[in-house]
């Protein structure tokens, strides 16, 4: 047997795209690079444990807003894509991308539970001539630390598998910003990282036939690392413009205006906009992983944990810029009724995950006040706080406000949390009786009508 049998198959295969691809994981990020493949001419199968969400895409259904429903539709009946909660496919699959979850611990440290989980899964079948890829973001050194020793392990036969040789191990780090029109799984740039040259390589003929720019790196750790890089780089920056505005609030200057006027600088100047917390799946997250890597080697990654610092921190600064603003109306934030305004973490999605709206709530409940939410993508959220009059800390469901305007008009304070691009901004400023806006959605007005909003409407 040549030492290149195996790799050449492959890339045969991927070119008259006849291999075989499962994705395990099928979420924000596995549902929609399954629909990519399967309309690149793939026949792929989405293994995932949630037997709901299996049900619902074998009947066409999508349930990711970015992966139309029309799409799946279209893709099941031409038998492109199926879903399944059975590992055991596996065994006739050429090509595996993992796209499961990777989140923080209470504690702060990584929870790989999802990545051993599946790869524990998908040792019992690995076999040669398979290509596995990694996409969960992750610290450098997991594909190689523990994927790479279980896979390598063998399959049911119990025969050990040589990576680069009789099966190929690769990382490739997910760049899905839910909600973008502009940059999507298919045209946003795919970094593959192999555990060897041959890795590398057999990673990016699969990619590539799907995706329309794929950029090899030497290893699985760089590919790792940039991945890092990216949302350190914007958890940074966002850090230091959140505290920005709250030293602009402290010299009772408009930090949204200094912004703006920052932002005329063509060189040496990339825009940030401060907000009331970090939310998704990867910035509040991904840079963590890097710093819990470091302290095991005895390194501080101290710009990481400060910028950490102060994102955590702004959901109690807004809460003080409401208690504040209350205050100006001669009002107690205890026994106040607040409406919360959007709960998704960016405009215009449902993604809840990390949303600092979830904290701002319960920030604003354990002060005495009465909260209530509106968003039209999400109509219901679970708040593990019971409030301040409560030893015992019970989740509660919390559900949208049926009638938005009604709500705005009767509550002593409006929180905009989330700008989605639904709202009628001018409405909701002419019923409210006090706002605190955390994203400049009402910045126009406040230019356009002074008058009204002086007094009325308070910034971060």
């Amino acid at each position: 047997m040549s030492e290149n049998k195996y790799k050449d198959a492959l890339i045969i295969k991927f070119k008259k795209r006849t291999a075989r691809v499962a994705i395990l994981g099928l979420g924000y990020v596995g549902l929609p690079l399954s629909t990519v493949f399967a309309e690149a001419g793939f026949e792929v199968t989405g293994i995932e444990p949630n037997a709901r969400k299996v049900e619902t895409i074998n009947q066409g259904i999508s349930y990711i807003p970015d992966v139309p429903n029309e799409q799946v539709a279209h893709l099941v009946k031409a038998g492109k894509l199926r879903a399944t909660t059975d590992f055991s496919i596996l065994q006739e699959i050429d090509a595996v991308s993992i796209c499961v979850p990777t989140p923080l611990r209470k504690t702060g440290d990584p929870d790989l539970s999802f990545i051993l989980s599946v790869t524990d899964d998908m040792a019992k079948y690995v076999h040669t001539g398979m290509v596995v890829v990694l996409e969960s973001t992750t610290y450098p050194g997991t594909t190689r630390e523990i994927l790479l020793p279980k896979l390598s392990e063998g399959n049911h036969k119990g025969k050990p598998l040589h990576v680069g040789l009789d099966f190929f191990l690769a990382f490739s780090p997910e760049r899905v910003d839910p909600g973008r029109g502009d940059w999507t799984t298919i045209n946003t740039p795919k970094v593959v990282g192999g555990i060897t040259p041959t890795c590398t390589e057999i990673a990016s003929a699969w990619y590539c036939q799907a995706l329309q720019t794929v950029v090899s790196v030497s290893s699985a750790e760089v590919a790792e690392m940039a991945k890092l890089l990216e949302n350190t780089f914007r958890m940074i920056n966002i850090g230091m413009v959140n505290e920005m505005a709250i030293m602009c609030d402290r010299l009772k200057i408009d930090v949204w205006e200094v912004i703006e006027a920052a932002a005329t600088k063509p060189f040496g100047f990339m825009k940030f906009t401060p907000g009331p917390g970090l939310g998704g799946h990867c910035i509040p997250i991904d840079p963590l992983y890097l710093s819990w890597k470091l302290r095991s080697l005895n390194y501080t990654a101290r710009f990481i944990n400060l910028a950490s610092e102060i994102n955590t921190n702004m959901p109690r600064h807004v809460t003080s810029k409401v208690q504040d603003a209350l205050n100006e109306h001669h009002k107690s934030l205890k026994g106040s009724h607040i409406l919360v305004i959007g709960a998704a973490y960016k405009p215009d999605i449902d993604d809840l995950r990390e949303s600092p709206a979830i904290d701002v709530i319960n920030l604003l409940r354990t002060k005495g006040a009465q909260v209530s939410y509106h968003d039209p993508y999400i109509p219901h959220i679970e708040i593990e706080s019971a409030g301040p009059d409560s030893a015992v800390q019970e989740p509660i469901d919390l559900h949208s406000v049926p009638d938005l305007m009604a709500a705005v008009k009767d509550v002593d304070c409006v929180v905009v949390i989330t700008n989605h691009r639904v709202y009628d901004y001018a409405a909701i400023l002419d019923q409210a009786k006090l706002i605190v806006d955390t994203r400049n959605a009402f910045g126009a007005l406040k230019r356009a009508r002074p008058e009204q909003t002086s007094g009325k409407v308070f910034g971060l």
